[in-house]
């Protein structure tokens, strides 16, 4: 008896401002994506393959850190 497939996780929604959206779906122009959703799901997949080749300084975390508070994403 062969155990059934794991299920793909549920997908989340996530938030992002309108300007970006746009130049997102500007950049995806012309490729083999099917959605702006299906391009950003790509980009963070290759983003987070490389974390510890990017690793963070504490200056680039803080500047982080500043830009979402002051768009309301944190407190």
């Amino acid at each position: 008896m062969t155990p059934p497939a794991a299920a793909a996780p549920p997908p989340r929604t996530l938030r992002i401002p309108e300007d970006v959206a746009r130049a997102l779906e500007e950049r995806m122009k012309g490729s083999s994506f099917e959605s702006l959703d299906a391009f950003v799901a790509f980009v963070l997949a290759r983003l987070a393959e490389h974390t510890s080749e990017m690793a963070f300084s504490e200056e680039d975390e803080r500047l982080l850190k500043e830009r979402l508070r002051s768009l309301g994403y944190i407190d």
